[in-house]
């Protein structure tokens, strides 16, 4: 069952929203060669801790950490360690928080130091894809025109799909109904009204789209070990459209949405 949320609700979802969009702006400024995956994990949990909020993943399903640190060939859930990252990698952070009783969960991947321009274009066509999927975030549009917009987009880059992970509903909880695919054909599902809030979360890749899961039980992987990229915002339908609630502060949606159609 899918829970709408009331103006209010939103609002408190965004506070939650803000300290993961907060934080995860941080951990950017450190992904560079030679910083230890553990090191983000410890930063955003002391972080996420000074700012009165509770790590949404620590704990959740065992899951051992506080922030999924997946390089390369990983395209979800990688667990941090002291594993160096070196120039040419990408890694795809994925975050979330309890600010209130309210959850917030986004993701980016970032590229450390100088990329290949394919890994470029990678990074760039998940994002590229989350605004066109946003962009049938309309009342009266079906759950599913979303998953479609995402998945015509990324094909269209040469890119592929991940399948065997999708987005979800959030707020109450971190992972509520509905789930939200990056694949499928329009017009199916429920019809979107104000009051819906998404985690809306392309994961692509350079290859196939099979996934394997590693020794660890967590670790996604790309089975042909491709590179992969990851990128998530919490969105809510309201009464007056679309609003990224993970967005930061001092990013106007217009001016992103504008942005992106360049990328």
């Amino acid at each position: 069952m899918i829970i709408y949320k009331n103006e209010e609700e939103i609002r408190s979802i965004k506070r939650s929203n803000q300290i993961v969009a907060k934080i995860l702006s941080e951990l950017g400024l450190m992904i560079m060669p030679g910083i230890q995956t553990k090191d983000l994990d410890e930063y955003a949990e002391r972080r996420t801790r000074e700012m009165d909020a509770v790590p949404a993943f620590k704990g959740y399903r065992g899951y051992p950490a506080s922030l999924c640190t997946s390089i390369n060939e990983a395209i979800v859930h990688g667990i941090p360690s002291s594993r160096t990252l070196r120039s040419g990698d990408i890694i795809s952070l994925d975050f979330g928080v309890v600010y209130d009783g309210f959850y917030g969960d986004a993701a980016v991947t970032y590229p450390v130091g100088e990329i290949t321009p394919r890994a470029e274009k990678l990074i760039a066509t998940a994002r590229k894809s989350f605004t066109m999927g946003v962009a049938k975030l309309k009342e009266g549009n079906r759950l599913s025109d979303v998953s479609y917009a995402i998945q015509s987009h990324v094909e269209s880059q040469g890119f592929s799909v991940i399948r065997s992970f999708v987005g979800h509903g959030i707020g109450f909880s971190l992972h509520e109904e509905p789930q939200v695919p990056n694949f499928g054909l329009p017009g199916r599902g429920p019809k979107l009204r104000p009051g819906i809030v998404l985690a809306i979360e392309p994961m692509i890749a350079i290859g196939n789209w099979e996934v394997e899961i590693l020794s660890d039980n967590w670790t996604a992987v790309t089975k042909d070990r491709s590179l992969s990229a990851h990128y998530e915002h919490t969105v809510a339908l309201t009464q007056n459209g679309v609003e990224i609630l993970s967005l930061p502060e001092d990013e106007n949606y217009h001016e992103y949405v504008k942005e992106s159609r360049h990328v």
